[in-house]
């Protein structure tokens, strides 16, 4: 008994850290190197906590951030309403479905959008649709983390985009992905590698392909969301699930996040 918990807690503290054969990983008898400022492992269905390095001290989430985005588009909105993109959507900096001011799509493509290609422009299209305004979605974002126990997270925006005043822990994204994966299609989505969605007006579709890394190279790989900023730095929450057993981790501001 005592040799197979060992192996179990050298498991489990090697994972995400990178995609290395089986005996290795479990000859592995010290904590990983890594490099991210602030990072976290827990298990999603008792929120323990097997992996922790500054998971408290507040941090810039930048496109981790679209998890909550997710959670809250999937408990206030309509899947199948069709969704209008304004000018202030179709011309938000940064990461971008390619949506154009007036263009029509389904919730659920947006919602794709938002998670395999990390869609700027479908987040705020999402959150005009539903709270009328970005500022009014990202309070119903902040209220909803501050329910689930990740009180020491502020959203002013339902992208990531940098804003003083838009923070979290590694140990609220732990929170906020582990709450996700209780909603089966909170986890079909980001689980994701590929999807088609429509692009109008184009003699082609939208061919959609997950930035998610883990969920090609390591094995059960299920999630979750990338991010980056030059203020964030190099961001990752991934998600996988083995022998029944569903666990995330959170790396924040890493030099080499894909091995951390």
């Amino acid at each position: 008994m005592r040799k197979k918990k060992k192996i179990l807690v050298s498991t489990v503290i090697s994972m995400f850290v990178s995609f290395i054969a089986a005996d290795a990983v479990f000859a592995a008898a010290s904590y990983p190197n890594v490099t991210a400022k602030s990072a976290i492992v827990m298990d999603t269905t008792t929120g323990k906590v097997l992996y922790s390095k500054n998971a408290e001290e507040r941090r810039f989430p930048a496109s981790t951030t679209k998890m909550m985005s997710l959670i809250v588009a999937l408990e206030h909105g309509n899947l199948d309403d069709i969704v209008t993109a304004s000018a202030n959507a179709a011309t938000t900096d940064g990461s971008t479905l390619w949506l154009t001011q007036g263009e029509k799509l389904k919730m659920i493509d947006l919602l794709y959008g938002i998670m395999l290609i990390s869609g700027n422009d479908a987040t705020v299209a999402v959150a005009e649709h539903i709270s009328g305004s970005v500022q009014d979605y990202a309070k119903l974002m902040t209220e909803k983390a501050h329910a689930l126990g990740a009180k020491d997270t502020n959203f002013t925006n339902s992208s990531g985009l940098p804003d003083p005043n838009h923070f979290t822990t590694a140990h609220d994204l732990g929170r906020i992905a582990a709450y996700g994966y209780k909603n089966p299609l909170f986890t079909q989505i980001v689980s994701t590698q590929h999807k088609i969605i429509p692009w109008a007006g184009k003699p082609f579709d939208r061919d959609l392909y997950n930035e998610n890394k883990m969920l090609w190279i390591y094995e059960g790989g299920n999630g979750v969301k990338t991010g980056y900023t030059d203020a964030a730095g190099r961001c990752l929450v991934s998600g996988a699930k083995r022998n029944n057993m569903q666990l995330v981790a959170v790396v924040l501001d890493s030099e080499t996040m894909w091995d951390d």
